[in-house]
């Protein structure tokens, strides 16, 4: 089956993702977890998400259409990236997602996806 790995981080967190100073240390641990997808041979795809501050979010409603800067909602946690892993089972995806960097900082949000419409 594959998942998507939804990974959100503190404001903190994040901020210091983004840092351009961040010694290559720092991002050690999203190095190491992603080589291990990699060298598991699980990892289908993703990507890292520019800052929330960045996104526009759009609503039509009756007719009318709202589009407001910035996410939809305001949380403690931000959106900072995901991954497409296809695994075997749910609990390797809960393996997998336990073993994310922002799961000690943030959360990972496991998802699988659907099969597309017929």
């Amino acid at each position: 089956m594959e998942y998507v790995l939804f990974f959100n981080q503190t404001a903190e967190e994040f901020e210091r993702l983004q840092d351009p100073n961040l010694p290559p240390e720092g991002l050690a641990p999203w190095k190491a977890y992603m080589d291990a997808m990699v060298s598991a041979g699980v990892l289908r795809g993703g990507n890292r998400l520019a800052p929330p501050w960045t996104a526009t979010t759009i609503r039509e409603r009756g007719g009318t259409r709202q589009i407001q800067d910035g996410p939809f909602a305001d949380t403690r946690e931000m959106a900072s990236g995901y991954v497409v892993i296809e695994v075997a089972s749910f609990d390797e995806a809960l393996k997998w997602a336990a073993m994310s960097p922002s799961t000690a900082v943030g959360s990972t949000e496991i998802r699988p996806l659907a099969a597309p419409p017929r």
